[in-house]
């Protein structure tokens, strides 16, 4: 006899979604907690910080994107997050995971069933020989679900508007469909997380914003926390959190929020830009503003009642 007790249809996560979208939290409640994480290679005998005590806190249901130079240490991070690379210090959790203490066996698991994972690269997402349902049912199949799998690949590929591909093979999608079903089968054991690294990397503007849309589509819909990687500006524009990386450490967030006209009743959104303050009082300047005022080295400080001045150094003519 079948035990479908844990198969979680699309209108559970739906009824999920709708009770935690009202109150995303931060702190011990954060669904993504790193703090002080430190990650170490070592080639040739030459060691190499990609990170250097990165702190980031995402809330459960947030869609936010992450951007950085290339050595930044997003995908470092994206990596760690994703299970497939280990910290060298600090601490990390996902959905009550410590991504430091877990065993083979664990990981292995923990990629399975909280995690999903979408590539840049649309050959790493999808088997060449097997349809875009046979995709979305195999991690399905691999965790022991044996009820309903055609039923659920079928909605998530509706959901995600690639239905027509159900039968279809990979060679036989453009780069945008082969996407969207890497989506869908990202979300088919109905992970906590959906990490994508650079996913409209390969792909123009146009199905670039198709691909968008169906992350927005899963975040709305089941309510999953999604963490984007990418150079896109406009895809990094079009969500409420952008984290930007920089030397190893978040340095500063941009927050959108919608705001209401109260004569016109028209809506725009407006986006403020905040440094990162790391618990020693450490905080990242943007380099366009210490570039524009010819910030080096030091810089002179000011406490007022309700906010710190920061201005260039004036002991010297340089500022050096």
């Amino acid at each position: 006899m079948t035990d479908t007790s844990t198969e979680t249809t699309l209108a559970d996560l739906e009824q999920r979604a709708s009770a935690r979208r009202d109150r995303p939290s931060y702190g011990h409640d954060a669904l993504i907690a790193c703090d002080r994480l430190v990650r170490i290679f070592s080639t040739d005998g030459v060691e190499v910080q990609a990170l250097q005590g990165l702190d980031l806190l995402v809330a459960q249901g947030e869609l936010m994107a992450l951007v950085g130079a290339s050595g930044s240490g997003k995908s470092t991070l994206m990596n760690i997050l994703a299970g497939l690379d280990v910290p060298t210090a600090g601490a990390a959790s996902v959905a009550g995971c410590d991504l430091l203490a877990m065993d083979a066996k664990a990981r292995l698991r923990y990629r399975r069933d909280v995690v999903g994972f979408v590539w840049q690269q649309t050959a790493r997402n999808l088997l060449p020989y097997l349809t875009a349902s046979q995709n979305v049912a195999l991690p399905m199949q691999l965790r022991g679900r044996s009820a309903k799998r055609a039923e659920r690949a079928e909605s998530l590929l509706t959901m995600l508007g690639v239905a027509h591909c159900k039968d279809r093979r990979p060679h036989q999608m453009s780069g945008g469909e082969q996407q969207r079903v890497a989506i869908a089968v990202a979300l088919a054991n109905g992970p906590s997380v959906l990490l994508a690294d650079e996913p409209t990397g390969e792909l123009d503007s146009h199905t670039a914003e198709q691909i968008f849309g169906a992350f927005r589509t899963a975040n709305e819909e089941l309510g999953t926390t999604i963490v984007i990687v990418t150079h896109d500006q406009a895809v990094a524009g079009e969500v409420r959190r952008t984290v930007a990386i920089r030397d190893g450490r978040t340095s500063t967030e941009v927050l959108r929020r919608t705001h209401v006209d109260e004569a016109t009743g028209e809506e725009s959104v407006v986006a403020r830009e905040y440094a990162m303050l790391d618990r020693a009082g450490r905080l990242q300047l943007p380099a366009e503003y210490t570039q524009a005022l010819d910030m080096k080295h030091r810089v002179m400080l000011e406490l007022e009642t309700d906010h710190i001045g920061i201005w260039p150094d004036i002991s010297s003519p340089s500022g050096d």
